[in-house]
């Protein structure tokens, strides 16, 4: 071989890379509530950036509290939840606050303003936000296009079916371009086209970098997707693919 610096190079040793803090880091973690029932037991679960994961198990399990201690509506009895680079044990007031604009959620029962239109609901995020009145539209109309419900952008929710209810509310989960984003059972109260329809849609969002958790007692959308998957049982966190 014809010795070039190029060649030199390439033969030596890269230098480590530094390594990337996880999303989602939860050590030890425990809830126990005021009644005495474990909600959660001796937790240890690390989700990467750019993870996409299912967290299974019956109703009760701990599913939903899992998430509320991930987005600060919850604390631990015990261990340590680290969320993006921040304590969420230590984060309080105004902190949590900021840090909650970072964090997606899409909830089972949709949790729409009732009064306002898809278009409304979704801005109401980014007014909230201090957004001005241009980012806003810069942001609205490819978000609700990326939901398929930009033609629908007027209408309220009671005109909506299930499905285009939850899309509306993934739409305003994500108009902020969060790192995270956290779904709450999002097809719970869905038929099997209406489900993965809202499966497909965050599995786009995660090939655009975000970072998702879904809970689910759906069994069949977990077995048709290659994605790692945790069963949480009786507050217990099984691995069951990685």
């Amino acid at each position: 071989m014809v010795y070039t610096p190029d060649a030199a190079a390439q033969n030596e040793p890269s230098e480590p890379q530094p390594s990337v803090p996880p999303m989602v880091a939860l050590s030890n973690i425990s809830k126990t509530y005021r009644n005495g029932s474990k909600a959660l037991v001796n937790i240890n679960l690390e989700v990467k950036r750019g993870d996409f994961l299912f967290v299974t198990g019956p109703s009760g399990s701990g599913k939903s509290t899992l998430l509320k201690l991930l987005y600060g509506q919850e604390r631990p009895s015990e261990g340590a939840i680290v969320v993006n680079d921040h304590d969420m044990t230590k984060v309080r007031g105004n902190r949590l606050a900021k840090l909650r604009r970072r964090i997606g959620v899409v909830f089972q029962d949709y949790k729409l303003i009732p009064r306002r239109t898809v278009a409304e609901n979704v801005e109401f995020v980014l007014w909230a936000q201090g957004f001005t009145r241009k980012e806003i539209n810069r942001r609205l109309w490819p978000t609700l296009k990326m939901v398929g419900l930009q033609h629908k952008a007027r209408c309220f929710p009671d005109e909506l079916s299930g499905g285009e209810q939850q899309r509306v509310s993934i739409a305003r989960a994500v108009v902020s371009t969060p790192p995270l984003l956290l779904a709450d059972e999002p097809t719970g109260n869905l038929d099997s086209d209406n489900s993965m329809q809202v499966i497909r849609i965050l599995k786009k969002l995660n090939s655009i970098g975000i970072t998702v958790i879904v809970t689910t007692h759906n069994e069949q959308l977990v077995r048709m997707s290659n994605h790692p998957v945790v069963q949480l049982y009786n507050g217990y966190l099984h691995q069951v693919r990685r």
